[in-house]
């Protein structure tokens, strides 16, 4: 089966190079690779079927991702308790990667009115257990990473997509408030940041959830993990429940000593301004992925992403301007394009 799936795959040469490695360095016979997953980077999955039991092979070609922080975070994590893909072999040089595999059952499709209280318990609680990592040697998530995620959304999506033209008062406009998002982030305590901890990355397991594309991870704000699992760019809930997991996990976190001092009107204000800088951060990507990688789907996302935007810069007083930006010049655009 796997000299037949190399012939037929002859015109992928890094699958025929990865079929070659797994045959060879690590002596498997008689399996078959099927798609598991692409992402939003240079990595594809596949997944390795073996009698009796499945694998999960990356494939990350090395000019354009180093497998070093996923292979360090892996284990780190692992000793942590945390539920994710263990590496069982590396071929660094050519980026390969095999993993044992935490099954195809995404958080996403499986989180309805009836489960959501349960299985966003259970991502908080390892949400915290993370969060109290050592981040001596993460990288930090520091002013200047804050504000160029920021200005993926002013070149990528209101430049590139849009193709708005912004006037000298409206790009000052901009700068100001991404100064104050990144000095809102800046402020608040430093802990391990997952930095994509949402329903795509999150699997059903045991102990749930399992936990996927962690290679990322920083140093930098409590509530942006937070963010990223309630407020996802893929699923939205409405305000009311969003604010009530948000507090039980501000209580147990405190009860855990990791917002010491920090009461929950202040962890809300902290919250809501780390959306702000998150999704606009991911409607730049969003629409990257479109116009730099042939990947059109995102785009679907960004009308729900973008409405967190508007929602939340109405709550905020010192973003009434930027606020009222969206209103009037962003969304008008967006409901043009295509």
């Amino acid at each position: 089966m796997a000299a037949m799936n190399s012939i037929a795959h002859q015109d992928d040469p890094r699958r025929h190079r990865l079929e070659a490695w797994l045959q060879g360095a690590l002596g498997l016979r008689g399996f078959r690779l099927t798609p598991a997953s692409a992402d939003a980077s240079f990595r594809r999955y596949f997944r390795l079927h073996l009698p009796g039991e499945t694998r999960i092979v990356m494939d990350a070609p090395p000019e354009r991702e180093d497998t070093g922080p996923f292979r360090r975070l892996s284990a780190r994590l692992l000793a942590m308790g945390l539920h994710v893909p263990e590496v069982l072999a590396a071929d660094v040089e050519a980026g390969f990667l095999l993993l044992t595999d935490l099954g195809d059952r995404l958080y996403l499709p499986a989180l309805t009115d009836t489960t959501a209280d349960a299985l966003y318990g259970d991502a908080l609680a390892a949400l915290r257990r993370l969060q109290a990592g050592d981040t001596a040697d993460l990288p930090p998530y520091d002013r200047a990473l804050l504000m160029q995620e920021m200005h993926l959304f002013r070149d990528w999506y209101l430049g590139t997509h849009l193709g708005l033209r912004l006037s000298a008062e409206e790009a000052a406009l901009l700068e100001s408030a991404f100064e104050a998002l990144a000095a809102s982030a800046l402020e608040q305590p430093v802990v391990f940041v997952h930095r994509d901890y949402h329903s795509r990355n999150l699997m059903l397991g045991e102990p749930n959830p399992g936990i996927l594309d962690f290679q990322d991870a920083v140093a930098g704000p409590v509530t942006y993990d937070a963010v990223s699992l309630l407020r996802d760019c893929y699923i939205a809930w409405p305000r009311e429940r969003v604010e009530a997991w948000l507090r039980e996990h501000h209580a147990r976190a405190r009860a855990e000593g990791l917002l010491d001092g920090v009461d929950f009107a202040t962890f809300l204000h902290w919250f809501e301004r780390m959306g702000v800088q998150r999704h606009l951060k991911a409607i730049g990507i969003f629409a990257r992925l479109n116009h730099r990688d042939g990947k059109p789907g995102y785009l679907n996302d960004i009308p729900r992403t973008l409405g967190y935007v508007r929602e939340a810069a109405r709550r905020c007083p010192e973003l009434g301007e930027f606020g009222a930006f969206i209103e009037q010049r962003v969304i008008p655009a967006m409901q043009e394009s295509p």
